[in-house]
Protein backbone atom coordinates (compact mmCIF):
# COMPACT_ATOMS: atom_id res chain seq x y z
CA UNK A 1 0.00 0.00 0.00
CA UNK A 2 1.24 2.97 -0.76
CA UNK A 3 1.95 6.35 1.27
CA UNK A 4 -1.15 8.40 1.94
CA UNK A 5 -3.39 5.77 0.60
CA UNK A 6 -6.74 5.16 2.13
CA UNK A 7 -7.53 1.82 4.04
CA UNK A 8 -10.67 0.53 5.18
CA UNK A 9 -10.90 -1.07 8.51
CA UNK A 10 -13.24 -4.27 9.31
CA UNK A 11 -15.95 -2.23 10.61
CA UNK A 12 -16.33 0.21 7.66
CA UNK A 13 -14.38 2.67 9.23
CA UNK A 14 -11.42 4.70 6.67
CA UNK A 15 -8.41 5.75 7.81
CA UNK A 16 -5.24 6.65 6.11
CA UNK A 17 -2.09 4.46 6.24
CA UNK A 18 -0.82 7.13 8.69
CA UNK A 19 -3.25 7.25 11.11
CA UNK A 20 -2.67 3.18 11.29
CA UNK A 21 0.59 3.26 12.08
CA UNK A 22 -0.12 6.26 14.78
CA UNK A 23 -2.44 3.95 16.14
CA UNK A 24 0.11 1.23 16.55
CA UNK A 25 2.86 3.43 18.03
CA UNK A 26 -0.18 4.50 20.67
CA UNK A 27 -1.15 0.68 21.29
CA UNK A 28 2.38 -0.13 21.72
CA UNK A 29 3.05 2.93 24.59
CA UNK A 30 0.10 1.74 26.25
CA UNK A 31 1.03 -2.15 26.69
CA UNK A 32 4.70 -0.81 27.47
CA UNK A 33 2.95 1.32 30.55
CA UNK A 34 0.75 -1.50 31.59
CA UNK A 35 4.10 -3.60 31.82
CA UNK A 36 5.97 -1.04 33.73
CA UNK A 37 2.67 -0.61 36.34
CA UNK A 38 2.68 -4.18 36.84
CA UNK A 39 6.85 -4.09 37.59
CA UNK A 40 5.63 -1.35 40.02
CA UNK A 41 3.13 -2.81 42.00
CA UNK A 42 5.16 -6.05 42.43
CA UNK A 43 8.07 -3.94 43.57
CA UNK A 44 5.94 -1.60 45.83
CA UNK A 45 4.83 -4.53 47.60
CA UNK A 46 7.74 -6.41 48.36
CA UNK A 47 8.93 -2.59 49.80
CA UNK A 48 6.18 -2.65 52.24
CA UNK A 49 6.85 -5.83 53.39
CA UNK A 50 10.22 -5.19 53.85
CA UNK A 51 9.45 -1.71 55.88
CA UNK A 52 6.28 -2.65 57.44
CA UNK A 53 6.04 -6.37 57.79
CA UNK A 54 6.99 -8.40 60.97
CA UNK A 55 10.81 -9.25 61.68
CA UNK A 56 10.63 -12.42 59.96
CA UNK A 57 9.69 -10.35 57.17
CA UNK A 58 12.05 -7.77 56.99
CA UNK A 59 15.40 -7.58 55.82
CA UNK A 60 18.18 -4.64 54.89
CA UNK A 61 20.22 -4.93 51.90
CA UNK A 62 23.05 -2.88 51.72
CA UNK A 63 23.29 -2.83 48.05
CA UNK A 64 21.02 -0.52 47.05
CA UNK A 65 20.93 -2.09 43.35
CA UNK A 66 19.04 -4.90 45.11
CA UNK A 67 16.24 -3.86 45.05
CA UNK A 68 15.55 -4.93 41.80
CA UNK A 69 13.09 -7.78 41.86
CA UNK A 70 14.18 -8.99 38.81
CA UNK A 71 10.11 -10.22 38.00
CA UNK A 72 11.07 -11.08 34.48
CA UNK A 73 8.42 -8.62 33.11
CA UNK A 74 9.08 -8.67 29.18
CA UNK A 75 9.73 -4.71 28.47
CA UNK A 76 8.83 -4.50 24.56
CA UNK A 77 11.02 -1.97 22.92
CA UNK A 78 9.10 1.46 21.90
CA UNK A 79 8.95 1.98 18.40
CA UNK A 80 10.98 4.61 16.82
CA UNK A 81 9.33 7.75 16.77
CA UNK A 82 10.37 11.10 14.97
CA UNK A 83 11.16 13.62 17.63
CA UNK A 84 10.95 17.92 17.68
CA UNK A 85 12.25 20.46 19.88
CA UNK A 86 9.80 22.62 21.63
CA UNK A 87 10.39 25.66 23.49
CA UNK A 88 8.12 28.31 25.14
CA UNK A 89 8.19 31.31 27.47
CA UNK A 90 5.86 31.40 30.05
CA UNK A 91 5.49 34.12 32.74
CA UNK A 92 5.27 32.95 36.00
CA UNK A 93 2.85 34.74 38.38
CA UNK A 94 3.70 36.79 41.11
CA UNK A 95 3.06 35.22 44.96
CA UNK A 96 2.50 37.27 47.38
CA UNK A 97 4.27 37.28 50.32
CA UNK A 98 2.01 35.90 53.49
CA UNK A 99 2.49 37.29 56.79
CA UNK A 100 3.03 34.47 59.46
CA UNK A 101 -0.02 34.08 61.63
CA UNK A 102 0.12 35.41 65.65
CA UNK A 103 -1.65 33.44 67.87
CA UNK A 104 -2.81 35.95 70.88
CA UNK A 105 -0.62 35.27 74.01
CA UNK A 106 -2.79 33.13 76.64
CA UNK A 107 -5.43 35.28 78.53
CA UNK A 108 -4.47 33.68 81.83
CA UNK A 109 -1.14 35.66 81.72
CA UNK A 110 -0.06 38.29 84.13
CA UNK A 111 -0.19 41.40 82.40
CA UNK A 112 2.26 44.31 83.25
CA UNK A 113 0.71 47.50 81.24
CA UNK A 114 2.90 50.36 79.97
CA UNK A 115 0.76 53.34 77.78
CA UNK A 116 3.49 55.51 75.45
CA UNK A 117 2.02 58.73 74.94
CA UNK A 118 3.13 61.01 71.76
CA UNK A 119 6.02 63.40 71.89
CA UNK A 120 3.74 66.16 70.60
CA UNK A 121 1.52 68.35 72.88
CA UNK A 122 -1.91 66.10 73.15
CA UNK A 123 -4.24 69.16 75.02
CA UNK A 124 -7.21 69.41 73.66
CA UNK A 125 -6.68 66.25 71.45
CA UNK A 126 -9.70 63.85 71.09
CA UNK A 127 -8.63 60.11 71.39
CA UNK A 128 -9.86 58.13 68.62
CA UNK A 129 -8.75 55.00 70.05
CA UNK A 130 -5.58 52.85 70.95
CA UNK A 131 -2.97 50.16 69.57
CA UNK A 132 -2.28 47.35 71.68
CA UNK A 133 1.34 45.77 71.06
CA UNK A 134 1.98 42.59 73.21
CA UNK A 135 5.01 40.78 73.78
CA UNK A 136 5.55 37.59 75.73
CA UNK A 137 8.64 37.97 78.15
CA UNK A 138 9.78 35.55 81.18
CA UNK A 139 11.96 36.20 84.50
CA UNK A 140 13.46 32.81 85.67
CA UNK A 141 12.66 30.88 88.32
CA UNK A 142 13.39 33.31 91.66
CA UNK A 143 14.30 31.28 94.98
CA UNK A 144 12.52 32.92 98.44
CA UNK A 145 12.89 33.27 102.04
CA UNK A 146 10.02 32.03 104.21
CA UNK A 147 11.08 34.00 107.25
CA UNK A 148 8.62 33.02 110.34
CA UNK A 149 9.44 35.29 113.60
CA UNK A 150 8.08 34.05 117.12
CA UNK A 151 8.26 36.44 119.45
CA UNK A 152 8.70 35.35 123.05
CA UNK A 153 6.95 36.55 125.70
CA UNK A 154 7.07 35.82 130.00
CA UNK A 155 4.06 35.55 131.25
CA UNK A 156 3.51 38.02 134.75
CA UNK A 157 3.64 36.33 138.31
CA UNK A 158 6.25 34.12 137.03
CA UNK A 159 3.82 32.05 135.02
CA UNK A 160 5.99 30.76 131.86
CA UNK A 161 7.52 31.62 128.23
CA UNK A 162 5.15 31.45 125.85
CA UNK A 163 5.53 31.50 121.86
CA UNK A 164 4.02 30.71 118.95
CA UNK A 165 3.61 27.22 116.91
CA UNK A 166 5.64 26.47 113.81
CA UNK A 167 3.58 25.67 111.32
CA UNK A 168 4.22 21.85 109.92
CA UNK A 169 6.50 21.70 107.57
CA UNK A 170 7.21 18.57 104.81
CA UNK A 171 10.95 17.90 106.49
CA UNK A 172 10.44 18.24 110.30
CA UNK A 173 13.92 20.69 111.44
CA UNK A 174 14.64 20.70 107.55
CA UNK A 175 14.65 24.15 105.89
CA UNK A 176 13.12 23.08 102.66
CA UNK A 177 9.96 24.27 102.33
CA UNK A 178 7.11 22.39 100.06
CA UNK A 179 7.43 24.07 96.54
CA UNK A 180 11.09 23.48 96.47
CA UNK A 181 10.96 19.95 97.33
CA UNK A 182 8.23 19.52 94.62
CA UNK A 183 10.39 21.89 91.85
CA UNK A 184 13.03 19.49 92.79
CA UNK A 185 11.08 16.00 92.14
CA UNK A 186 9.47 17.14 88.98
CA UNK A 187 12.74 18.54 87.69
CA UNK A 188 14.52 14.91 88.34
CA UNK A 189 11.44 12.74 86.87
CA UNK A 190 9.22 15.23 84.56
CA UNK A 191 12.28 17.02 83.26
CA UNK A 192 14.62 14.53 83.53
CA UNK A 193 17.39 16.49 85.48
CA UNK A 194 19.90 15.12 87.73
CA UNK A 195 20.77 16.42 91.02
CA UNK A 196 24.30 17.83 89.98
CA UNK A 197 22.42 19.99 87.43
CA UNK A 198 19.64 21.01 89.86
CA UNK A 199 23.14 22.33 92.02
CA UNK A 200 24.66 24.16 89.09
CA UNK A 201 21.57 26.17 88.78
CA UNK A 202 20.90 26.75 92.33
CA UNK A 203 24.75 27.92 92.01
CA UNK A 204 24.01 30.58 89.04
CA UNK A 205 21.21 31.89 91.72
CA UNK A 206 23.72 32.19 94.14
CA UNK A 207 22.90 29.52 96.64
CA UNK A 208 25.05 26.85 97.61
CA UNK A 209 23.21 23.53 97.81
CA UNK A 210 25.31 20.06 98.38
CA UNK A 211 24.27 17.45 96.06
CA UNK A 212 23.73 14.82 99.46
CA UNK A 213 21.75 17.05 100.67
CA UNK A 214 19.44 17.17 97.19
CA UNK A 215 19.60 13.35 97.95
CA UNK A 216 18.28 13.37 101.55
CA UNK A 217 15.46 15.81 100.73
CA UNK A 218 14.65 13.64 97.96
CA UNK A 219 14.56 10.81 99.99
CA UNK A 220 12.12 12.47 102.56
CA UNK A 221 9.71 13.92 100.22
CA UNK A 222 9.30 10.43 98.49
CA UNK A 223 8.30 8.96 102.08
CA UNK A 224 5.79 11.76 102.32
CA UNK A 225 4.26 10.74 98.85
CA UNK A 226 4.22 7.17 100.42
CA UNK A 227 0.28 6.86 101.28
CA UNK A 228 -0.59 8.35 97.41
CA UNK A 229 1.23 5.28 96.27
CA UNK A 230 -0.33 3.17 98.63
CA UNK A 231 -3.78 4.91 96.89
CA UNK A 232 -3.02 4.25 93.46
CA UNK A 233 -2.05 0.94 94.06
CA UNK A 234 -5.24 0.20 95.78
CA UNK A 235 -7.33 1.94 92.63
CA UNK A 236 -5.52 -0.31 89.72
CA UNK A 237 -6.28 -3.40 92.00
CA UNK A 238 -9.33 -2.55 92.33
CA UNK A 239 -9.63 -2.37 88.11
CA UNK A 240 -11.39 -5.25 86.09
CA UNK A 241 -8.93 -5.16 83.15
CA UNK A 242 -5.39 -4.87 83.38
CA UNK A 243 -1.86 -4.67 81.28
CA UNK A 244 1.33 -6.21 82.45
CA UNK A 245 4.96 -6.05 81.71
CA UNK A 246 7.99 -5.75 83.10
CA UNK A 247 11.06 -3.67 82.24
CA UNK A 248 14.76 -3.73 83.58
CA UNK A 249 16.15 -1.40 85.34
CA UNK A 250 20.14 -0.58 86.55
CA UNK A 251 19.88 -0.39 90.58
CA UNK A 252 22.89 1.22 92.93
CA UNK A 253 22.34 0.17 96.33
CA UNK A 254 25.13 0.53 99.38
CA UNK A 255 26.62 -3.10 99.64
CA UNK A 256 27.84 -2.41 95.89
CA UNK A 257 29.43 1.11 95.83
CA UNK A 258 30.47 1.70 92.35
CA UNK A 259 28.46 -1.11 90.63
CA UNK A 260 24.85 -1.52 89.71
CA UNK A 261 22.49 -4.84 89.72
CA UNK A 262 19.43 -5.70 87.59
CA UNK A 263 16.30 -4.89 89.15
CA UNK A 264 12.75 -4.64 87.50
CA UNK A 265 9.73 -2.65 87.21
CA UNK A 266 6.83 -4.48 86.87
CA UNK A 267 3.99 -2.31 85.21
CA UNK A 268 0.71 -2.41 85.40
CA UNK A 269 -1.39 -0.34 83.70
CA UNK A 270 -5.69 0.02 83.85
CA UNK A 271 -7.09 1.22 80.16
CA UNK A 272 -10.10 2.17 81.74
CA UNK A 273 -8.56 4.26 84.84
CA UNK A 274 -5.38 5.52 82.92
CA UNK A 275 -3.77 4.83 85.63
CA UNK A 276 -0.14 3.29 86.05
CA UNK A 277 1.34 1.73 89.01
CA UNK A 278 5.05 1.00 89.09
CA UNK A 279 5.83 -2.03 91.20
CA UNK A 280 9.78 -2.25 91.98
CA UNK A 281 11.15 -5.58 92.47
CA UNK A 282 15.01 -6.82 92.59
CA UNK A 283 14.27 -9.76 90.11
CA UNK A 284 12.10 -11.68 87.44
CA UNK A 285 10.39 -13.84 88.81
CA UNK A 286 6.61 -14.57 89.45
CA UNK A 287 6.65 -13.65 93.17
CA UNK A 288 5.78 -10.29 91.85
CA UNK A 289 2.77 -10.17 89.89
CA UNK A 290 1.43 -13.24 92.57
CA UNK A 291 1.97 -10.69 95.19
CA UNK A 292 0.76 -7.71 93.55
CA UNK A 293 -2.19 -9.18 91.75
CA UNK A 294 -3.39 -11.24 95.29
CA UNK A 295 -7.03 -10.65 95.51
CA UNK A 296 -7.55 -9.29 91.51
CA UNK A 297 -10.60 -10.14 89.78
CA UNK A 298 -10.32 -9.75 86.26
CA UNK A 299 -8.70 -9.73 82.84
CA UNK A 300 -4.83 -9.55 82.65
CA UNK A 301 -2.98 -8.86 79.11
CA UNK A 302 0.34 -10.00 79.01
CA UNK A 303 3.26 -11.15 76.46
CA UNK A 304 4.59 -14.79 76.41
CA UNK A 305 6.61 -14.59 79.32
CA UNK A 306 6.11 -17.58 81.48
CA UNK A 307 5.84 -16.13 84.64
CA UNK A 308 2.23 -15.22 83.77
CA UNK A 309 0.95 -18.60 82.74
CA UNK A 310 0.59 -18.97 86.62
CA UNK A 311 -2.62 -17.30 86.49
CA UNK A 312 -4.02 -19.47 84.06
CA UNK A 313 -5.27 -21.79 87.07
CA UNK A 314 -5.93 -18.52 89.39
CA UNK A 315 -9.82 -18.48 90.00
CA UNK A 316 -11.09 -15.34 89.10
CA UNK A 317 -8.42 -14.54 86.96
CA UNK A 318 -8.74 -14.46 82.79
CA UNK A 319 -5.39 -14.27 81.32
CA UNK A 320 -5.30 -12.18 77.71
CA UNK A 321 -3.10 -12.73 75.04
CA UNK A 322 -1.24 -9.62 73.94
CA UNK A 323 -2.09 -8.92 70.08
CA UNK A 324 1.06 -8.06 68.86
CA UNK A 325 2.50 -11.04 69.80
CA UNK A 326 -0.41 -13.56 68.92
CA UNK A 327 0.60 -12.02 65.31
CA UNK A 328 4.06 -13.03 65.45
CA UNK A 329 3.37 -16.66 66.67
CA UNK A 330 0.66 -16.65 63.57
CA UNK A 331 3.08 -16.15 61.32
CA UNK A 332 5.70 -18.57 62.76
Amino acid sequence: MQHGQINKSKNGIFITCEEYEKIQQILAREQEREAEIIYLKQELAQLKRMIFGSKSERFIQEDIGQLSLELDVHQEEPPETETEDLSYTRRKPSKKKESPVRLPLPSHLHREEHVIEPDEDVSGARKIGEVVTEILEYIPGKFYVEKYVRPKYVLPEDKGIVIGELPSFPIPKGNAGAGLLSHILISKYVDHLPFYRQVQQFKRADITIAESTLNGWFSAACRLMDPLYEKLKEKVQQSNYLMADETPIPVQTRDKPGATHKGYHWVYYSPLDKLVCFDYRKGRSRDGPVKFLEGFRGSVQTDGYSAYNIFEKHEGITLLACMAHARSSNRH
